[in-house]
Protein backbone atom coordinates (compact mmCIF):
# COMPACT_ATOMS: atom_id res chain seq x y z
CA UNK A 1 0.00 0.00 0.00
CA UNK A 2 1.80 3.39 -0.97
CA UNK A 3 1.78 6.20 1.47
CA UNK A 4 0.02 9.80 0.43
CA UNK A 5 0.32 13.10 1.90
CA UNK A 6 -2.78 15.02 2.38
CA UNK A 7 -2.38 18.83 2.72
CA UNK A 8 -4.66 21.22 4.38
CA UNK A 9 -4.02 24.65 3.34
CA UNK A 10 -5.05 28.09 4.49
CA UNK A 11 -4.89 31.07 3.18
CA UNK A 12 -4.02 34.13 5.22
CA UNK A 13 -6.18 36.68 6.15
CA UNK A 14 -9.36 34.29 4.76
CA UNK A 15 -11.19 32.85 8.48
CA UNK A 16 -13.78 30.77 8.39
CA UNK A 17 -17.33 32.32 9.70
CA UNK A 18 -17.14 32.38 13.22
CA UNK A 19 -18.70 29.30 15.40
CA UNK A 20 -20.67 29.16 18.61
CA UNK A 21 -19.19 26.95 21.07
CA UNK A 22 -21.30 24.21 19.98
CA UNK A 23 -20.52 24.42 16.67
CA UNK A 24 -16.69 24.29 17.53
CA UNK A 25 -17.58 21.15 19.25
CA UNK A 26 -19.70 19.36 16.53
CA UNK A 27 -16.96 20.22 14.37
CA UNK A 28 -14.35 18.70 16.28
CA UNK A 29 -16.64 15.61 17.25
CA UNK A 30 -16.93 14.76 12.88
CA UNK A 31 -13.10 15.21 13.16
CA UNK A 32 -12.62 12.51 15.56
CA UNK A 33 -15.19 10.77 13.54
CA UNK A 34 -13.76 11.06 10.09
CA UNK A 35 -10.25 10.04 12.03
CA UNK A 36 -11.45 7.07 13.74
CA UNK A 37 -12.82 5.89 10.36
CA UNK A 38 -9.62 6.48 8.69
CA UNK A 39 -8.24 4.01 11.59
CA UNK A 40 -10.48 1.39 11.45
CA UNK A 41 -9.70 1.27 7.41
CA UNK A 42 -6.17 0.94 8.15
CA UNK A 43 -5.47 4.15 5.96
CA UNK A 44 -4.49 6.08 9.19
CA UNK A 45 -0.80 6.69 9.78
CA UNK A 46 -0.76 9.81 11.29
CA UNK A 47 -2.12 13.82 11.24
CA UNK A 48 -1.46 17.12 12.83
CA UNK A 49 -2.40 20.77 13.10
CA UNK A 50 0.31 23.19 13.04
CA UNK A 51 0.48 26.70 14.61
CA UNK A 52 0.23 29.72 12.49
CA UNK A 53 2.89 29.76 9.71
CA UNK A 54 4.67 33.51 11.52
CA UNK A 55 5.56 30.72 14.38
CA UNK A 56 7.57 28.84 11.51
CA UNK A 57 11.38 28.59 11.54
CA UNK A 58 13.36 28.51 8.75
CA UNK A 59 16.79 26.48 9.08
CA UNK A 60 19.62 26.38 6.12
CA UNK A 61 22.59 25.96 5.23
CA UNK A 62 24.94 29.53 4.27
CA UNK A 63 28.70 27.07 3.64
CA UNK A 64 29.70 26.01 6.34
CA UNK A 65 26.73 27.85 8.71
CA UNK A 66 23.80 27.02 10.21
CA UNK A 67 21.32 29.87 9.78
CA UNK A 68 17.69 30.25 10.78
CA UNK A 69 15.43 32.83 10.05
CA UNK A 70 11.78 33.47 11.49
CA UNK A 71 9.13 33.34 9.77
CA UNK A 72 7.70 30.94 6.84
CA UNK A 73 10.00 29.70 4.23
CA UNK A 74 8.00 30.56 1.67
CA UNK A 75 6.32 34.84 1.23
CA UNK A 76 2.85 33.71 0.20
CA UNK A 77 -0.72 34.49 1.23
CA UNK A 78 -1.42 30.04 1.23
CA UNK A 79 0.54 28.17 4.01
CA UNK A 80 0.15 24.50 5.34
CA UNK A 81 -1.99 24.23 7.94
CA UNK A 82 -2.03 20.87 8.75
CA UNK A 83 -1.64 17.13 7.42
CA UNK A 84 -2.99 13.83 6.72
CA UNK A 85 -0.61 10.60 6.40
CA UNK A 86 -2.98 7.74 4.76
CA UNK A 87 -2.23 4.55 3.47
CA UNK A 88 -4.40 3.87 0.46
CA UNK A 89 -4.22 1.32 -2.34
CA UNK A 90 -4.22 3.95 -5.18
CA UNK A 91 -4.46 7.46 -5.83
CA UNK A 92 -8.15 7.38 -6.25
CA UNK A 93 -8.56 5.72 -2.79
CA UNK A 94 -6.21 8.94 -1.06
CA UNK A 95 -8.55 11.17 -3.50
CA UNK A 96 -11.41 9.85 -1.92
CA UNK A 97 -10.43 10.31 1.71
CA UNK A 98 -9.19 13.62 0.74
CA UNK A 99 -12.97 14.41 -0.30
CA UNK A 100 -14.16 13.79 3.16
CA UNK A 101 -11.71 15.46 4.47
CA UNK A 102 -12.29 18.70 2.32
CA UNK A 103 -15.70 18.78 2.76
CA UNK A 104 -15.81 18.30 6.37
CA UNK A 105 -13.38 21.50 7.05
CA UNK A 106 -14.12 23.09 4.22
CA UNK A 107 -10.12 23.41 2.77
CA UNK A 108 -8.20 22.64 0.25
CA UNK A 109 -6.58 19.69 0.36
CA UNK A 110 -3.68 18.83 -1.82
CA UNK A 111 -2.59 14.24 -1.95
CA UNK A 112 0.65 13.75 -2.84
CA UNK A 113 2.09 10.14 -2.80
CA UNK A 114 5.19 9.76 -0.94
CA UNK A 115 8.02 8.65 -3.63
CA UNK A 116 8.84 5.41 -2.74
CA UNK A 117 12.55 4.39 -2.16
CA UNK A 118 14.54 1.35 -3.68
CA UNK A 119 14.90 -1.15 -1.89
CA UNK A 120 18.85 -2.34 -1.20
Amino acid sequence: MAQYLLSVHSVEGESPAPMTDEEVAQSVKQVMILQQEMKSAGAWVFGGRLTASDTATVVRMSGSEVLTTDGPFAESREHLGGFYIIAADDLDAALAWASKVTDLIGRPIEVRAFQNEPTA
